[in-house]
């Protein structure tokens, strides 16, 4: 019980979606609303995550997540264009979340993660810059923490 509480992916793409539909089909007395077009943002964001998570541990070695973090810094492919793209899939999801049940309370939970993700990113990065030094130092200077071009 306690991994459902510890582990983010399980969060993201199981526990929040639960907590969301039950949340919005009480509040709305048994009516669901269903944006369907919202989906796409949910499948984008779960298969961001999932296929750029196998691509890093394909490339990078390591684990999933960062309790084994990569023994190679992946730069090719989307890592091309953002340093954070599995993040960025969980942030996608919760935003599909919040569209496709037209959801304030999931709008809030995905702003609740906006920091979190920030403070958790802060903290990666430093241990890659430990773990990797210099040529992790070249590789925040040509690529965004998020969006290629932004930010």
């Amino acid at each position: 019980m306690r991994r459902l509480f510890t582990s983010t992916p399980i969060r993201t793409f199981l526990l929040y979606p639960l907590v969301v539909i039950g949340f919005e089909f009480a509040i709305r007395g048994g009516n669901l609303v269903f944006v369907p077009w919202g989906v796409l943002l949910l499948a984008w964001g779960y298969l961001q995550y999932r296929l750029v998570g196998n691509y890093r541990l394909h490339y990078g070695g390591g684990g999933p997540g960062f309790t084994v973090p990569p023994e190679r810094l992946v730069t090719e492919g989307i890592y091309a264009y953002t340093r954070n793209p599995m993040y960025l899939g969980h942030l996608i999801f919760m935003l599909g979340l919040a569209v496709t049940f037209r959801s304030w309370f999931a709008l809030a939970l995905f702003a609740v993660h906006l920091p979190w993700y920030k403070r958790r990113v802060l903290h990666d990065e430093a241990q890659m810059r430990t773990r990797f030094g210099a040529q992790y130092e070249d590789y925040q200077k040509r690529v965004k923490r998020w969006l290629p071009g932004l930010f």
